[in-house]
């Protein structure tokens, strides 16, 4: 089983006509569009499809276009080819994309959350005093200190993006942004400056961060279905209660993008799935991780090549509870209570797993339910601990595909 990973885009991945093609091809699409723009009070479709890039770049409109575009994709995606995700990961406004495609956020409330996102980072600085610029190589080691000199102790320029090995992006006050691409210019850097309507994830985006959580307190947020990995930790989200704190901090943080891939690689995912406008995190890959394969599901060839990879996320339910168990270090040296807490109760399973196969047809539930009870048992006598076997136990869910069924939200 190929362990996949969704990645969703975030500013700079636009384009006029952007969802028109995939709306032609999907209904679910198509609705899903129609339904932002009822959120939204405009037609997204028609600023999308054929507005004025102008229009579609501002920052309040972008951002829930950008959102649309990839949920609606996903929904496609999903239905096409029926493939769920082992992790999700977004960059930037992609996580609010990420945690909406893993149930933690509805829909509509992230259409509204978007809009005043955008709204609120355009208004946090006035128009031309700030400014990004993209570096290339040169080492971060570099680009930090030269920020931390310019800057001293007024935080007025730091990176705001580590993209790649390769590009990582400085954000703040345009004069000082200025300053240090001169600086690292000099040293033998590559340096452009970004057309952006605001310095994105730096210290003068306080005021933003600040009106955001405001406006996240207004919503009700559930634990996410698929494990999602935060900007600022470059890790999964824990829970739901962290979505308010990490995606605070977000704004005035830097997207620690590169991270956030190599703990995808340190977790053997093969292939990611880049839903949403343009190939922007699928080209960032190959300068991170090229060892995992993305496709964008924006464009044709690589929607063909993916139909004809194997994306099946499930397990046997019976043979990976018996993966599992033989897995699993044992710390329980007492011959008798192996033999009755994991000898006997593998076999169970092993008889459960000949019956489903002899008889080829659905696995009755009370056969499954007998299964989870003599893996848990098989954990607990081999002296697991209670964190360990939770996390076993719900890796073991994820992986049979049976989360809904035994691991109902609260």
């Amino acid at each position: 089983m190929l362990k996949k990973v969704f990645l969703f885009p975030g500013q700079g991945s636009q384009y006029v006509g952007m969802g028109e093609k995939l709306c032609r091809r999907s209904e679910v699409a198509s609705r899903t569009f129609d339904e932002a723009s009822e959120i939204l009070n405009f037609d997204l479709k028609k600023l999308c499809f054929k507005g004025e890039l102008t229009e579609l770049t501002k920052t309040e409109n972008l951002q829930p276009a950008i959102l649309t575009m990839s949920v609606a994709s996903f929904r496609a995606f999903t239905e096409q080819f029926g493939a769920r995700a082992d992790y999700m990961a977004g960059h930037s406004l992609g996580e609010i994309s990420a945690l909406t495609c893993s149930g933690a956020i509805a829909f509509e409330d992230a259409v509204k959350i978007a809009r005043q996102r955008g709204k609120f980072m355009q208004e946090a600085v006035a128009e031309n005093v700030g400014a990004m610029a993209a570096i290339r190589n040169i080492d971060k080691e570099t680009i930090e200190l030269k920020c931390k000199e310019v800057a001293g102790d007024r935080k007025s320029v730091s990176v705001s993006n580590y993209n790649s090995r390769n590009q990582i992006v400085v954000s703040g006050y345009k004069e000082d942004v200025l300053k240090v691409t001169e600086i690292l210019t000099d040293l033998g850097a590559q340096a452009k400056m970004l057309q952006v309507s605001a310095p994105f994830h730096c210290a003068l985006m306080q005021p933003a961060a600040d009106r955001l959580k405001t406006e996240l307190e207004k919503y009700t947020f559930k634990d996410v279905r698929y494990k999602v990995i935060s900007n600022v930790t470059a890790r999964p989200y824990e829970g739901k209660e962290s979505i308010i704190e990490n995606l605070v901090k977000q704004v005035v943080s830097p997207v620690q993008w590169i991270e956030s891939m190599l703990y995808l690689r340190r977790k053997t995912v093969e292939i990611g799935i880049e839903l949403g406008a343009g190939s922007v995190l699928k080209n960032m890959m190959t300068h991170n991780t090229p060892s995992i394969r993305v496709f964008t599901y924006d464009n044709d060839s690589d929607i063909k090549t993916l139909g004809e990879i194997d994306l099946t996320s499930k397990y046997s339910f019976f043979s990976r509870a018996m993966g599992i168990a033989v897995a699993t270090p044992n710390k329980n040296w007492d011959n008798e209570e192996y033999q009755k807490g994991v000898v006997e109760p593998y076999r169970v399973i092993q008889k459960l797993n000949e019956k489903a196969e002899n008889e080829n047809s659905e696995i009755a539930i009370e056969d499954m339910k007998k299964a989870v009870e003599m893996l848990s048992m098989i954990l607990k006598t081999k002296g697991t601990s209670e964190g360990e076997i939770k996390e076993r136990m719900e890796q073991f869910f994820w992986d049979t595909d049976t989360m809904d069924m035994f691991c109902k939200a609260e």
